[in-house]
């Protein structure tokens, strides 16, 4: 399952109580500093458990985890280029942003660390998801309401190592991208545009690692950006059925990408050449599980699949791997 046993950034955890979030319209910080907005969470609050699944590798140019517990991201949305970083204070999360995506990014805060995800409304039937429950009370699901971010790098996580993923989209972001806005001292790059990606030669996605079929990929779905990213504003199911009209997406891509533009609880990842035994593991103690194993063991969870899954992951009951670390992808590659 490319992208989950990425090292986590650095644990910092808020916890609050059940009060009102300050009013939404950033405000401009001192001189030579970001916009700021403050945004206090109704309960635990781990920022390394809520944005982990966004970065994309140890050496993701778009993210960053600081040794203060500072997590910082640079996004292109609908405004424009822009840096975000995320820090707690006491029971506050405090984000300041900069570039012309700044008070957009402000503005998503709450929905990026969680605000909209419901973590009440799951209930553990299996006692190691409920220790893992236990264990990582901050967990909540993040939602970034942009769609390409998401899904171009889980384009190149098709049928490869992550290993070999991260490399192309660490190199294809550094030498297309542009250096993220803010006091990131050029160590952070926004992803390339809609029209970068679609004029990158074909010579340089080899160069990266890339081949045919996922760099045609994402020249389709980047020809078709504007109507990929009005999906982030559907129900995740409706989102994933508007991403797998594009050829070479299927379920297992589409549901990487919802459950990080969505948020989605219940978007569980099928194809995936390893999550079946995972769970099959840890719920039924058969590492050969399949995808309809997988799922008939997570049925029970029905409405919350995605948050069971990302719960067996985190609580270390995982079978020994004996191969490579790949997802299957998509059934329309095949």
């Amino acid at each position: 399952m490319a992208g989950r046993f990425a090292p986590r950034p650095t644990r910092t955890t808020v916890r609050g109580g059940h009060v009102g979030v300050p009013a939404g319209v950033p405000r401009q910080a001192a001189q030579g500093q970001g916009r700021v907005r403050r945004w206090r969470p109704d309960g635990p609050l781990d920022l390394g458990l809520v944005l982990g699944p966004l970065r994309r590798g140890p050496g993701d140019p778009t993210f960053r985890a600081t040794p203060d517990g500072s997590v910082w991201r640079a996004s292109r949305t609908p405004c424009g280029p822009g840096t975000l970083r995320v820090s707690s204070h006491g029971t506050e999360v405090r984000g300041e942003a900069w570039g012309p995506g700044a008070e957009w990014l402000l503005e998503q805060l709450p929905r990026l660390l969680g605000a909209e995800d419901d973590p009440a409304a799951f209930a553990p039937r299996h006692r190691v998801v409920a220790q893992a429950r236990h264990r990582r009370p901050g967990l909540r699901l993040t939602r970034t309401g942009l769609v390409l971010e998401s899904l171009i790098p889980s384009v190149l996580e098709q049928k490869v190592t992550t290993v070999e993923a991260y490399r192309a989209w660490r190199l294809l972001v550094r030498r297309f991208g542009e250096p993220a806005p803010g006091p990131v001292d050029g160590r952070m790059w926004v992803m390339p545009a809609p029209r970068t990606w679609a004029l990158i030669p074909s010579w340089e996605w080899h160069r990266a690692g890339v081949d045919n079929k996922r760099a045609s990929t994402v020249l389709r779905a980047v020809r078709l950006a504007a109507r990929l990213e009005q999906a982030a504003g559907m129900a995740p199911k409706e989102a994933q059925a508007r991403l797998e009209v594009v050829p070479g997406i299927g379920p297992w891509t589409s549901a990487e990408v919802v459950q990080r533009s969505h948020g989605a609880p219940d978007a569980v990842t099928v194809g995936d050449l390893h999550l079946p035994g995972i769970v099959g593991w840890a719920l039924a103690g058969d590492r050969h599980a399949d995808d309809s194993v997988m799922l008939s063991l997570l049925e029970p969870y029905a409405g919350q699949r995605h948050r069971a899954a990302r719960l067996i992951l985190l609580s270390g009951r995982v079978p020994e791997r004996r191969g490579p670390r790949f997802p299957v992808g998509d059934i329309s590659l095949l």
